[in-house]
């Protein structure tokens, strides 16, 4: 595969449809795309943290599970809909976090989601003076916001299938669910107590 030769075609097409809409001409992304080979860790950390915090930087989004369109947020939304339904999915389309590098660690990014998490929330909370964005300081942490507790954090995305069965989230929201399908018992209620807020 060719980055640049796909780019290519995929820059005419959209650019052949957006000027004959705007009855205009030229590139549509003015030459902007650049590639980069990332060679570490550190690169890729630092890669995936810079795009995340872009719709934060160009001040579209305030928080990263507010910002459209960016792999943080289908991250979060995917832990917060595991914790809320019985899916045993696990972000399909994208490349899982598979923890600290060892020998038998399985084949992902070579952090953990919630160290991740905490990174994109430090570091999108640092005012920078050609920026228009940031996280208000006034914000709680990402774990707060999404009212999950750091070491129910760690334990749920290692061990969610084997834990939770059924109906999973916060107490009232399985109380909610139960009565809206019709249980006459709060199934799994001391589960969830356990895990969630």
């Amino acid at each position: 595969m060719d980055i640049s030769w796909f780019m290519r075609v995929l820059n005419e097409a959209i650019a052949r449809a957006s000027n004959k809409e705007d009855s205009c001409t030229g590139r549509f992304w003015e030459g902007r795309f650049k590639s980069q080979a990332l060679l570490d860790e550190a690169a890729l950390a630092a890669c995936m943290a810079y795009v995340d915090l872009n719709p934060i930087r160009a001040n579209i989004a305030k928080t990263p599970e507010e910002s459209a369109h960016t792999s943080v947020k289908r991250r979060i939304e995917c832990s917060v809909d595991k914790q809320n339904t019985n899916t045993a999915s696990h972000h399909h389309e994208l490349f899982p976090f598979a923890g600290n590098p060892g020998k038998d660690t399985p084949e992902g990014l070579p952090f953990r989601l919630e160290d991740y998490l905490e990174l994109i929330d430090i570091t999108g909370r640092v005012i920078r003076e050609d920026k228009k964005g940031f996280i208000n300081r006034t914000e709680p942490p990402i774990l707060k916001r999404l009212n999950i507790q750091a070491e129910n954090w760690i334990y749920l995305t290692q061990h969610f299938e084997s834990k939770l069965k059924g109906l999973v989230g916060s107490s009232i929201n399985l109380k909610l669910a139960c009565k809206k399908l019709g249980y006459r018992r709060n199934y799994f209620l001391k589960s969830c107590e356990a895990f969630f807020t």
